[in-house]
């Protein structure tokens, strides 16, 4: 399985990339070190999507808050860029893919990062996976 994680990204040029206490979804919970994944700079911070790929170097789970409930699982972790994406891909190019059924690789993307636009972490099929490395 592959990942993806959509963040603010203050520097999409560096060679390494920290994340601390980031949200997971749909399978996000499960990366871990060696694991590819795509990195999208958030649309909501001033990003503009799919920006690089690259591989976990360390993940640690964050201990959930004594006294809350309902958590979300959340992931603290570092990834080595091995690639810079080539062309764009983002909510404007993904919006339009809405019918949740169809199982495109696309459609996939845009419901498990734009459906909720919050930050997260999630696991992508291997079909999605093989989608996005068409954009390096």
């Amino acid at each position: 399985m592959a990942f993806a994680i959509k963040a603010e990204m203050s520097d999409p040029q560096a060679e390494i990339f920290t994340f601390t206490a980031q949200k997971t979804m749909y399978g996000g919970k499960l990366i871990g070190e060696g694991d590819a994944i795509f990195l999208f700079a958030s649309e909501n911070e001033g990003g503009h999507g799919l920006i690089a790929r690259g591989v976990v170097i360390s993940a640690e789970p964050v201990a959930k808050r004594p006294g809350v409930l309902r958590q979300t699982p959340r992931i603290s972790l570092s990834i080595r860029r091995t690639a810079i994406a080539k062309r764009p891909l983002g909510r404007r190019e993904l919006k339009l893919l809405k019918d949740w059924t169809d199982g495109q690789p696309g459609t996939e993307l845009n419901f498990k990062f734009y459906r909720q636009a919050t930050n997260k972490v999630v696991g992508i099929s291997d079909a999605a996976a093989t989608f996005l490395d068409g954009f390096f």
